[in-house]
């Protein structure tokens, strides 16, 4: 057996990558495209994957101001359901899920999907009464969901706080066998890699200025790097999504706030289920690190900031303590937060927008992550044909001018 000392492997790790294969290129910026992607995170990437995969459409650039996944790819905390109130929701998360449960596969990368469940825990009676209409929502849409007592859930999540002397007694909870967690950054890279591969260019650390638009369409797109002229512009940068809006000259409802998440430290595995709390406003589940992850709900506020407030914060770790009390001598490591796009109905915008050839990929809010596939999927399919794909046919801007909104607040209000 060889052995190597702490030098070794050091010099090694430093020295010793320089022959390492891309796992993108980093072509240059050209002159035009047939269609540009505006946002280099996993909505972004996806598109321009299936814009290649499933309509041909190779000559594609991905333009990134930052990293790849920097924006809210990377601030989440990776729960993938699809367990929603409306029959339109339940079928657009669902589609997600399900491309979601053959990604790594069709991608040849590791996304590290782990479905063991998504469990939303009920407090007292009008959590019941609610969650039994939920539940019943759930079926009627065709999504697997059970109604669990208390024995099981203290079989899925140990640990968890079931005394009678509790402040927020726990009377059941409802479980989505296929809900789960993802890795987030594997979802970004093995987008990119995939639409790497069929030619797309990813371009990092270069900005959008504004929009060549002339008689009513879009011409070009206005970079740090000159114009690149294109007729097709996808736009997919979560809660920066009204500054590009403004940028070519048109208003959507969307209002950008920060939702907080932090992890622990990483500790022995405790449970494997995602544990949602509406009453408390927090969740939590366990990476394949060992770290626990935490998340709660949005600040009260209006931001563009990527670090929260301690109130928030504050109040999300109480919920968890309470939920699970052997957790609150355990050190936190990170704290983090993400820009969102916050929608009156909290469910997204997808499709055209008044601009001819500039299509959107906004409102997601909180849920983005668990929509990444699906959210490529639609608006690929959009751009390549010029009409809304059959899921999101009430999720356009239409909506916002017939009134037909799809309020899943009761749903997705917490930050998930």
């Amino acid at each position: 057996m060889q052995h190597y000392s702490v030098t070794s492997l050091v010099k090694n790790a430093i020295h010793h990558h320089e022959k390492w294969q891309k796992t993108w290129r980093s072509p240059e910026l050209k002159s035009s495209y047939d269609v540009v992607v505006v946002g280099g995170g996993g909505h972004g990437l996806a598109t321009a994957y299936y814009l290649a995969k499933e309509h041909g459409i190779t000559n594609v650039a991905v333009i990134e101001a930052g990293w790849l996944g920097g924006g809210n790819t990377g601030r989440n905390t990776s729960v993938v359901r699809s367990n929603y109130l409306f029959p339109e929701s339940a079928k657009l998360y669902d589609f997600s899920l399900k491309l979601f449960e053959d990604l790594g596969q069709e991608l040849n990368f590791n996304v590290m999907l782990r479905q063991a469940g998504m469990l939303i825990l009920m407090h007292g009676r009008h959590d019941l009464e609610i969650m039994r209409r939920n539940l019943n929502a759930m079926h009627m849409n065709g999504i697997e969901a059970e109604w669990i007592d208390t024995n099981e859930v203290a079989k899925l999540a140990r640990g968890i706080n079931l005394s009678d002397e509790a402040r927020y007694p726990i009377h059941g909870g409802i479980l989505q066998k296929r809900g789960g967690i993802a890795r987030h950054d594997g979802v970004a890279w093995g987008y990119a890699r995939a639409a790497d591969r069929f030619g797309v260019d990813i371009i990092q650390q270069c900005a959008v200025t504004g929009f060549d638009i002339s008689n009513g369409a879009v011409r070009g797109v206005q970079t740090t790097r000159g114009l690149v002229k294109t007729n097709k512009v996808a736009v997919a940068v979560s809660g920066h999504s009204s500054v590009l809006a403004d940028m070519a000259g048109f208003r959507l409802p969307v209002t950008s706030q920060t939702l907080q998440a932090c992890v622990t430290e990483p500790l022995k595995p405790v449970f494997d289920v995602a544990v949602m709390s509406p009453m408390l406003g927090v969740y939590i589940s366990q990476s394949d690190k060992g770290e626990v992850v935490i998340g709660g709900g949005l600040d009260n506020y209006p931001s563009y900031g990527q670090r929260g407030n301690v109130a928030t914060l504050e109040h999300t770790i109480s919920g968890v303590v309470e939920l699970f009390p052997q957790l609150s001598r355990v050190k936190l490591m990170r704290q983090w937060g993400g820009v969102v796009d916050i929608v009156h109905d909290s469910s997204p915008i997808i499709g055209h927008t008044p601009i001819g050839g500039m299509y959107i990929n906004c409102g997601f809010g909180t849920g983005g992550f668990k929509a990444t596939p699906v959210g490529g999927w639609t608006l690929a399919h959009t751009i390549a044909n010029d009409t809304p794909h059959e899921l999101i046919a009430a999720f356009t801007l239409d909506r916002f001018k017939t009134g037909a909104f799809i309020d899943e607040m009761g749903a997705s209000g917490i930050a998930h």
